[in-house]
């Protein structure tokens, strides 16, 4: 039950069982303090009034009528509020409890509580050997019940007062303090249907009036990354479509006139070997022609299939296979001179991160010997604090001031931004560098 308690209910229940808990606390001391003292008013009451009639009956003997004297005594002593004093004759005499005011007497439970038995004491009565009785002294403490009764009842009445005020400033504190909550809880339904707009104003207690700014904070950060993620998802879907461009259009100008010119070379083989008196020359031309265009359209196939899958990545792993996309650039580019640095401990990338290493340093090397006539490239690719580091430097002519990154490497920065990493192209008018860092270990 307790569980399903708002927060609000708890505290007013808390606060609500702690001023119970003091007032019964104080209520239990004044009972346990009203029976010695009404034990003590009761002592102190008997012995005073003993000492007061031992002085009265001190001249009884001197009396003509010591009988009638003693009468006179006892109806004087009647008059006497906390006290009674009857004589006792040949009977015992029985003591009552004097009537006290109906609307402060306290209950009968509460008197037997404190006061269960009546305090009484005899003082027996003699002149000249001869015995006039005893006179009984009991003790009746009323007043002094009805003001420890009184004492209670203003305690409950005012701590009930307390303890209710209390409850309702506590009930308005915590309402005013927990109701910037109920904006916080709408902002977060907002952001779970997808409404990144969501505000709040942050309001109420400093603790409050922080998660409300960083809720506002994470709203943008959601957001943009929302934003980001449509941005990358329509890059991706157009780097796609253009790179299917490119493919089909190579496809078209170099698979088509060599698939055109084997046809060719095909067709006229096909007439010369039908003919009465074949010509072997010619045959001999047309199949080394035929034999040195398959093997164009081998290199070609190559590069196509390089373009969309790296060979040899799966079977010999990254560095082998980077160490052959290096070879095949200083075979093609003798005056270029292309040093690679790897790291000999990069453990387990996975093979996503492997592959987006290769085409990071595939696409930044291409770009080098197509645009920056260098002399000299650079490539780097270390771990550093769970990431892949991946550098690609240059000494060519660098960027202009308003050149824009092709498709190429804004495909690559969109691949690597997808990865949770980061790239970064720059040019301090000497040479560019391009530079990206990928968490390591992405399968």
């Amino acid at each position: 039950m307790w569980q399903r308690l708002s927060l609000r209910a708890r505290l007013n229940t808390l606060l609500a069982l702690v001023l119970m808990f003091g007032l019964a606390i104080n209520i239990a001391r004044l009972a346990l303090e009203a029976a010695p003292r009404v034990a003590a008013e009761d002592r102190s009451v008997v012995l005073l009034a003993r000492e007061f009639i031992a002085t009265l009956l001190a001249g009884l003997s001197e009396a003509p009528d010591p009988e009638a004297r003693l009468q006179r005594i006892v109806a004087d002593l009647g008059a006497l509020r906390h006290v009674s004093i009857i004589r006792e004759t040949d009977a015992p005499a029985t003591t009552v409890r004097p009537a006290a005011d109906a609307a402060n007497a306290p209950p009968a439970w509460f008197v037997k509580l404190i006061h269960p038995e009546q305090t009484t004491l005899r003082v027996p009565v003699a002149v000249d050997g001869r015995s006039l009785g005893t006179l009984v002294i009991a003790s009746h403490p009323n007043d002094e019940m009805a003001e420890i009764w009184d004492g209670i009842v203003t305690q409950l009445e005012v701590g009930a007062a307390i303890a209710a005020m209390l409850l309702l400033i506590n009930m308005t504190v915590v309402r005013l303090a927990l109701a910037p909550i109920r904006p916080l809880s709408d902002a977060m339904a907002r952001l779970e249907d997808g409404d990144y707009a969501a505000r709040v104003a942050p309001i109420g207690p400093p603790e409050l009036a922080v998660i409300g700014e960083r809720l506002n904070t994470l709203a943008a950060a959601l957001g943009a990354a929302v934003d980001d993620k449509r941005r990358l998802a329509e890059r991706v879907v157009s780097l796609q479509d253009v790179e299917r461009k490119e493919i089909a259009r190579e496809l078209h100008d170099e698979f088509g006139p060599f698939l055109f010119a084997l046809r060719a070379h095909g067709s006229a083989l096909q007439r010369i070997a039908t003919s009465d008196k074949p010509d072997m020359a010619a045959m001999q031309s047309h199949g080394s022609a035929m034999l040195a265009q398959v093997n164009e359209l081998q290199q070609l196939n190559r590069r196509v299939l390089e373009r969309l899958r790296p060979a040899g990545l799966s079977e010999l792993g990254l560095r082998e296979a980077l160490g052959a996309l290096t070879r095949l650039w200083r075979e093609a580019h003798t005056d270029v001179a292309v040093e690679m640095t790897i790291a000999p401990a990069l453990g387990d990338m996975g093979e996503t991160v492997e592959l987006t290493v290769y085409r990071v340093v595939q696409e930044a090397l291409t770009n080098v010997f197509r645009h920056a006539g260098a002399t000299r490239v650079g490539v780097s690719i270390a771990s550093e604090r769970g990431a892949v580091v991946v550098r690609v430097q240059d000494d060519g002519a660098g960027l202009a001031v308003d050149h824009r990154v092709g498709f190429g490497l804004t495909g690559m920065r969109e691949r690597v931004l997808a990865l949770g990493g980061a790239m970064d192209v720059t040019s301090s008018g000497r040479g560019v560098t391009v530079e990206a860092r990928i968490p390591a270990g992405i399968s």
